[in-house]
């Protein structure tokens, strides 16, 4: 099992890349593989007269590294009520043509970290919204890390018994996910 990590934050030290490189152990723990996709920086503004033809690398590497992974985990902040620019920005170019874009049908989980006291729960509402939209498999997981500076540790571990909990449920939850499709098909 592929899980594909995607951070809506850019910056270095980011409490959601981290979030999600903590949850990459747990994937890997249980015989999976992640991968965190880094490059969300290089990706343009969404514009349609660019969508037809050839599409900018930086997309053409989303869309492959989604289309690649068999689940795709989510890790947002919450800027003014709601998802980052720039990870809407790539779902809404991942999610392009929508019958046939990478996300279709492909299991995903919403997790979240913010240095305010919610971690981030209307922004991981919204992307839940956008996600689903776009045709994706949205898992019913929970994990709001707030006040996030104070309850992850260095690595991005959850300090919290109860949050480290929610965190490996979340994983379980997707690779579940994954383990029902596999039994389908």
């Amino acid at each position: 099992m592929r899980v594909l990590g995607i951070s809506g934050s850019l910056r270095r030290d980011s409490h959601n890349t981290k979030l999600l490189r903590a949850a990459g152990e747990i994937v890997e723990r249980h015989g999976g593989q992640f991968e965190l996709f880094d490059a969300l920086k290089a990706i343009p503004p969404y514009d349609e007269d660019d969508d037809v033809g050839s599409r900018p690398a930086p997309v053409v590497a989303l869309k492959r590294a989604i289309a690649d992974a068999d689940a795709v985990l989510f890790a947002t902040p919450e800027y003014n009520s709601s998802i980052p620019g720039v990870l809407k920005n790539a779902v809404d170019w991942a999610s392009r043509p929508l019958v046939s874009n990478p996300l279709r049908n492909k299991p995903v989980a919403v997790i979240g970290a913010s240095t305010g006291m919610f971690g981030a729960v209307w922004a991981q509402a919204e992307l839940r919204k956008v996600l689903a939209a776009a045709g994706a498999r949205v898992t019913e997981v929970e994990l709001a890390v707030g006040h996030a500076h104070e309850h992850l540790d260095p690595a991005g571990h959850p300090i919290d018994a109860a949050q480290a909990e929610a965190l490996r449920d979340s994983v379980a939850t997707l690779m579940a996910e994954l383990r029902q499709l596999d039994i389908a098909a």
